[in-house]
């Protein structure tokens, strides 16, 4: 596995296609959900992509603060259902929570967290602030981390 690490303007056509394509796949069609997923965050973010065998298999986008939320944050969290429960999404958080830290310091991170992966994030030292709401037809939840100690 390839991991890489870009700034929107860095991306090739080809990584960008991908992205939103696996994007599309999981949050659109899969998720039977349409909403606007070029929001114009993807310019501010970085980029963090796990690419196997010239297939991208899990990304996620990293905002500074106050982009998405006051905090750094992590978004549009997605694996690729061919390597779906091989603890790739795991890695993939993990390492989006390390490049995190290395761009915008040791900070807390926030995320907006669909609601059925609550224990997932909360495994990796997130907790749920605030009440479920409704984003898009699929209950959400915002979760932060706080700084490691």
């Amino acid at each position: 596995m390839n991991w890489i690490l870009k700034k929107f303007n860095e991306l090739s056509v080809d990584e960008l296609y991908a992205i939103l394509q696996l994007r599309n796949e999981i949050f659109i069609v899969e998720q039977n959900c349409i909403y606007p997923d070029m929001d114009n965050k993807d310019q501010p973010a970085m980029h963090l992509m796990c690419w196997k065998d010239d297939k991208l298999i899990a990304y996620t986008r990293l905002l500074p603060p106050g982009i998405g939320y006051q905090n750094p944050s992590i978004g549009r969290v997605v694996t690729s259902p061919l390597i779906r429960k091989s603890g790739i999404g795991r890695e993939l958080m993990v390492r989006s929570i390390e490049q995190s830290e290395k761009l915008y310091g040791k900070k807390p991170i926030t995320l907006g967290a669909q609601l059925y992966l609550k224990t997932f994030y909360e495994s990796l030292g997130f907790l749920a602030i605030g009440d479920v709401y409704l984003e898009d037809g699929i209950e959400h939840i915002e979760m932060t981390r706080n700084i490691a100690k």
